[in-house]
């Protein structure tokens, strides 16, 4: 009868033992399958998240502003910076680009040496222009968006807001908007009458 005893409780004692073996190996593979779930998403997110860097070629910074009642128009180059862009998330996209000041071209030597100068754009003390946003967000517009941040030149910034578009180009994204802007807002020009004071602002920013 003790045999018999011992066996039982061996038994159960044995019976207890894969159980709790089964237990602990079932934990273990939930928080593998945990961890790898979260892995997925993670990858997912960082892939759907792009961290963009705008470039020269196949861009375009173009500003037009009258002068003598005139309408002339120049370029800006030297783009750097970052936007961080989302397909899924038009609330996650974020803007901080700069263009390089010292590159103002008006297609005419004379004049771009003049901007270069302190009373324009004092490329030497203000060597870039940013921009960066502050919120971006949709539109009643399929397929528009509105970008508002700031934009400093000549270490003034001011809140700017305007409409854009996105679209798929050459591996990469063109990003297009228009904005008007006061030169004197940010003592560009200084006192000059025979410049205007708005000016018109074109974006075509390419990033991949």
């Amino acid at each position: 009868m003790y045999a018999l005893l011992n066996v039982k409780l061996q038994d159960d004692f044995c019976g207890n033992w894969v159980v709790i073996c089964i237990t602990i190996r079932n934990i273990q593979l939930m928080k593998n399958l945990i961890l790898a779930m979260a892995v997925v998403l993670l990858a997912g997110n960082i892939k759907a998240q792009q961290t963009l860097t705008p470039t020269d070629e196949g861009s375009k910074v173009h500003f037009v502003i009258k002068n003598f009642g005139i309408k002339t128009g120049g370029d800006f180059t030297g783009l750097k910076g970052t936007i961080r862009f989302d397909k899924s998330t038009v609330a996650d996209w974020a803007f901080d680009v700069t263009v390089d000041a010292s590159t103002i071209d008006t297609d005419n030597d004379t004049r771009d040496r003049h901007l270069k100068k302190a009373e324009y754009f004092d490329v030497k003390q203000f060597p870039t222009i940013r921009m960066v946003s502050t919120k971006i967000s949709t539109t009643d517009k399929p397929g528009i968006y509105q970008f508002k941040g700031n934009i400093t030149i000549k270490g003034v910034s001011k809140v700017i807001e305007f409409p854009f578009k996105v679209n798929n180009s050459n591996g990469g994204y063109l990003f297009t908007g228009t904005f008007d802007m006061n030169r004197r807002d940010f003592g560009v020009g200084g006192d000059s009458v025979s410049m205007a004071d708005s000016l018109r602002v074109n974006l075509s920013v390419f990033a991949k």
